[in-house]
């Protein structure tokens, strides 16, 4: 992608459709007067009065308890210096978005027009009632210090600078485990620190609590190494000068056991790494470029154990890790503040946590075998869902045995829970989707190119790597189009009509005739077709031209699927293909299914259905427990319609035994499981959480997944095709950019499984 292109697609983004990236959105009714009269006045005067009477109760009746304040005065913004508090503001709107897609704590992101610490703190004392912990960011050296320090002093609410902390506590973590597989002892081990900042004086700290002694680390800032007989050093600085007789990063360097990078790129040369003892320990973690390339690092020393601060290479020391599940498990016991025993215990909870077996979704998503605990794998992924009920229980432990938690946790089982319920995983699922697509990416026909819709989709695919777009249409289009929104990468366009493409078509006439000329296709139909783009698109999938196919923006979902059934076909033993819609919901996701191919399915379809739907599901990395949809609960009535499904489920149950499934049931029963329990305590799907709903025909399954979207405005991916033979699927007429761009990632994913078969 160009800068020019990514710096518009990223202002666009800010800018569109609406400005910003959070919002405040009602938790209570408010559609009726009684309503409102509850929401304000005169209801409103009842909280407040508990209130007065015993403050605790804030936390009760408002949201403070889970409202934290991310606060700057712009001093000190990435790696943009001292921009002001106006320029901050989307920087911390988005920290705002990872607090909240992270560990669901809402946020207000505060901007302070103060560079004078006493203005500052004053400013932040007055408006602490109003959250239950204050973030504060970029905020720069020496100033920092202070003002973190007197703000946990004078509040009685969690206080963290996460510029200092952050970093601190995923890079101890990370050199916890990186010394244990280097075999070091992290009490001998000599550490050089390049960086004098917030964060490289916080992580140096915080190192010698894990174990790492004073004596044995060297600090460096712009000038050169910090020594002791530099007489101007402010405090912070003077608490790592070193006697030591060395005055540059390169005589640092010599028999260095680790390197921590908290400064600029490209400061440390081959010959530097090459100086330091055995089985090195490197974190660059300068961004967005580290002070020696990884490949160049690893290609240097055999033996290194490296580290930087990016996402596309091993141990990535990223701080997202931490805030987010150390201000949630510090909300949660109502921490009067985040303490020395609390950081320590998301480090040594983290450095735990990479030596438990790793989820298949988390080995999925990052393209590996088998993520394990060694010299590639020190820290864990972002991605691992595991962080939200890992880590918050170690910090609200440790709040709670060093005395500053104020509601202390009785059942961790139940918290635990909780806190996997905390977020609904509709956009972890798009995440891990396009994770998964980027890190084995196929090629992808986009039929309907000459749009400018699918066009954006395809630019999208192309720049996120989720896969190789090939384009079909009118070829002058498709280039004005291109031109239009400045997507000026290469990519081939292909124009099934034009001479050019002649030999190509009669080839895959020529092919497709012979499969169909006992089914009354003439090889002058099959030639005629083949301009077609559906037909030339299949053709090109059927023949390994591509590895799949996106189609159906502008035209009805049936005239697409005849094309792509005659071609391509069923996959081996499936006599029926269907498809299926992914919703992204608040509960979690659910799929959905048949939403638009089989109008009236028997019996035994339905089962077929479902077999195909749980694949999917599977396919997700996601167990599925299937119900099967009626407008009765388990023989209640005898109708067509009800009998279908019992004869459907003893169908499943007597073929597919270990199969999650059971109906017929009401989706309000299906879907709430105390209900289901205390009314149906013989069903199978009883303790269970039901994450894919069989319809009993075509009207109510795509009626329901349509107002599901268009209602709830929840987040649909499909339909997915099911049981084809090759990696083809079919959008509904109209779909956004966001839906092909989704559906292209399903695809990739597809044709990475049919692969491996």
């Amino acid at each position: 992608m160009s800068n020019s292109k990514q710096k518009q697609e990223a202002l666009d983004y800010h800018a569109k459709p609406k400005p910003g990236k959070i919002q405040v959105v009602p938790t209570k009714k408010y559609a009726t007067q009684r309503d409102l009269s509850l929401a304000y006045s005169p209801g409103v005067a009842e909280p407040c009065l508990e209130i007065a009477k015993n403050k605790k109760d804030v936390y009760k009746y408002t949201s403070k308890g889970n409202l934290v304040a991310v606060i700057s005065n712009g001093t000190a913004v990435l790696g943009l210096g001292n921009i002001g508090p106006l320029a901050s503001k989307p920087v911390m709107e988005g920290k705002g978005l990872l607090f909240k897609i992270f560990a669901d704590i809402d946020v207000f992101d505060i901007e302070v027009d103060a560079t004078d610490v006493d203005k500052f703190v004053e400013t932040v004392k007055a408006i602490a009632p109003t959250f239950g912990g204050i973030n504060l960011e970029d905020i720069k050296a020496p100033e920092a210090f202070e003002i973190e320090r007197r703000l946990k002093e004078e509040l009685d609410i969690p206080v963290m600078h996460d510029d200092q902390h952050g970093t601190a506590i995923i890079s101890a973590a990370a050199l916890k485990n990186a010394c244990e597989v280097a075999k070091k002892n992290i009490s001998k081990v000599q550490i050089v620190v390049s960086g004098a900042g917030a964060a490289a004086i916080s992580c140096a700290r915080l190192y010698i609590k894990i174990g790492a002694k004073l004596e044995n680390i060297v600090m460096l800032d712009s000038k050169g190494v910090i020594r002791k007989d530099d007489k101007n050093l402010r405090p912070s600085k003077a608490e790592f000068a070193t006697s030591k007789n060395i005055n540059t990063l390169e005589e640092a360097m010599k028999n260095a056991d680790v390197f921590i990078g908290l400064s600029k790129g490209g400061i440390v040369t081959t010959p530097m790494v090459k100086s330091m003892a055995k089985n090195p320990i490197v974190f660059a973690m300068a961004n967005p470029d580290p002070e020696i390339e990884y490949d160049l690092a690893i290609k240097t020393r055999k033996d290194i154990i490296m580290a930087t601060g990016r996402s596309d290479h091993p141990n990535q020391v990223n701080n997202v890790l931490g805030f987010p599940f150390i201000f949630r498990g510090a909300l949660d016991v109502r921490a009067t503040k985040i303490n020395e025993e609390m950081k320590l215990a998301a480090v040594h909870a983290l450095a735990d946590l990479t030596k438990h077996p790793v989820p298949e979704q988390v080995n999925i998503v990052y393209d590996e075998v088998n993520l394990t605990f060694g010299k590639d794998y020190i820290i864990p992924k972002p991605f691992d869902p595991r962080l939200i009920y890992e880590i918050p229980p170690a910090v609200a432990r440790a709040a709670m045995d060093s005395g500053v938690a104020t509601e202390p946790i009785s059942d961790w089982d139940k918290y635990r829970d909780e806190l996997m319920e905390r977020l609904g995983t509709g956009s972890k699922v798009v995440r891990l989707l396009h994770g998964r697509a980027k890190n084995n990416p196929k090629t992808i026909v986009f039929a309907e190119a000459d749009h400018l819709d699918v066009l954006k989709a395809a630019q999208i695919v192309n720049d996120e790597g989720i896969g190789l777009p090939i384009l079909l249409g009118d070829r002058e289009i498709i280039l004005e189009l291109k031109e239009e929104i400045g997507f000026t990468d290469e990519v081939l366009i292909i124009d099934p009509k034009t001479p050019k493409e002649k030999e190509r078509r009669y080839r895959f006439a020529e092919k497709y005739w012979k499969t169909r000329q006992r089914k009354g296709i003439k090889l002058l139909d099959a030639q005629k077709w083949m301009r077609e783009r559906n037909y030339f698109a299949a053709m090109m999938v059927n023949e390994g031209e591509a590895d799949a196919l996106i189609t159906g923006y502008t035209r009805n979902y049936s005239t697409v699927i005849k094309p792509m059934l005659e071609l391509i076909g069923m996959a081996k033993g499936v006599n029926r293909v269907a498809a299926a819609n992914l919703m992204l919901t608040k509960r979690g996701p659910i799929f959905l299914a048949d939403t638009t191919i089989n109008i009236n399915p028997t019996a035994e379809h339905l089962a077929k259905i479902s077999q195909l739907t749980a694949s999917l599901a599977k396919m997700f990395n996601i167990k599925p427990n299937i119900a099967m949809l009626s407008y009765s609960n388990f023989g209640a009535s005898t109708s067509e319609n009800s009998t279908k499904i019992a004869e459907a489920i003893k169908y499943t149950h007597r073929n597919y035994p270990n199969v999650s499934i059971d109906g017929e049931l009401q989706a309000d029963f299906a879907l709430n499981p105390e209900l289901l329990k205390k009314e149906f305590p013989f069903s199978k799907l009883v303790d269970k959480k039901v994450n894919v709903l069989i319809f009993p025909n075509l009207d109510s399954a795509n009626i329901t997944y349509k107002l599901m979207k268009e209602l709830y405005n929840a987040e649909s991916i499909g339909p997915i095709m099911l049981g084809m033979k090759k990696p083809v699927h079919i959008l509904q007429l109209g779909a956004s950019v966001d839906e092909m761009v989704n559906m292209a990632a399903v695809a990739v994913i597809d044709a990475q499984e049919k692969a491996k078969v």
